[in-house]
């Protein structure tokens, strides 16, 4: 398949196409970026830095993607770098940075995930599979986002916190602590507000694990007993549950951070 560029896009020496890609009027694709097969850059977009982007990739008007990181005295010193999943689309006036060369220097973005309009992801995300970002959405610098996350419009994450898969963050939520896998958080700051019931459904969970781990999180943030005892207990009632040990496992990984709690 071959290449299309208009005549006034400008691709610097050095940028890699793969094969059947489209670049639009008016947009800049920098010398150090690798396009994968059948990716469409619409006009007036902006690929830079050291960007690796996957297959069929869409990225809309006014995307600017593989700038620097926004950190006082940044220097650059070849490390810095960003990548991009396969299918994944970009809407317009998205901002996504590279990565600080002081903590690896890689901001990544997985396969077939949705970014609307005016998202930004700061440097050292990594963003999971198939995760769905609503308007406005803004991320702060070092978080992990599992698989398959959806966040609601005008929602922003503090940096360093974690969240799991399959959760869900309501529009307008500010979030400033660590979000287990399968939870729903809404607020100023945001608190949780249950599990994530309707994604589990749309995605196909059986009505047994929805069951069990409904059941498994009323025991985690029940008022009796320690926390630490409430996790062990649920552990030893639901532990054939793969969901819960999901959540369980998030709850270990990190002894530095707080958890959404439900108010």
């Amino acid at each position: 398949m071959s290449i299309e560029i208009h005549p006034t896009a400008i691709v610097e020496d050095g940028a890699e196409l793969g094969e059947g890609v489209s670049i639009g009027a008016f947009a800049y694709i920098g010398g150090k970026v690798k396009l994968g097969d059948n990716c469409h850059i619409h006009q007036r977009a902006t690929v830079t830095g050291q960007t690796d982007i996957g297959a069929d990739v869409e990225i809309f008007p006014g995307a600017v993607i593989g700038t620097a990181p926004q950190i006082l005295n940044f220097k650059d010193d070849g490390t810095s770098r960003l990548t991009i999943g396969e299918g994944t689309v970009i809407r317009e006036h998205v901002t996504v940075h590279g990565g600080s060369p002081a903590h690896g220097g890689l901001t990544s973005v997985g396969s077939h995930c949705l970014l609307m309009v005016g998202v930004h992801i700061a440097h050292d995300c990594h963003v999971g599979d198939k995760c769905v970002f609503a308007n406005n959405v803004a991320l702060g610098g070092h978080i992990v986002i599992a698989d398959q996350v959806w966040m609601g419009g005008l929602a922003a994450v503090h940096q360093f916190c974690r969240i799991g898969q399959h959760a869900f963050v309501g529009g307008g939520a500010i979030v400033v602590a660590d979000v287990i896998p399968y939870g729903s958080v809404i607020g100023n700051h945001a608190h949780l507000a249950g599990l994530n019931i309707v994604g589990m459904k749309r995605r196909g969970f059986s009505r047994q694990s929805i069951h069990d781990l409904r059941a498994a999180y009323r025991m985690l943030f029940a008022k009796e007993g320690t926390f630490s005892e409430r996790v062990k207990d649920a552990e030893e009632t639901y532990g054939d549950c793969k969901e819960l040990m999901e959540i369980i496992d998030f709850i270990r990984a990190s002894k530095s951070r707080s958890l959404c709690l439900p108010d």
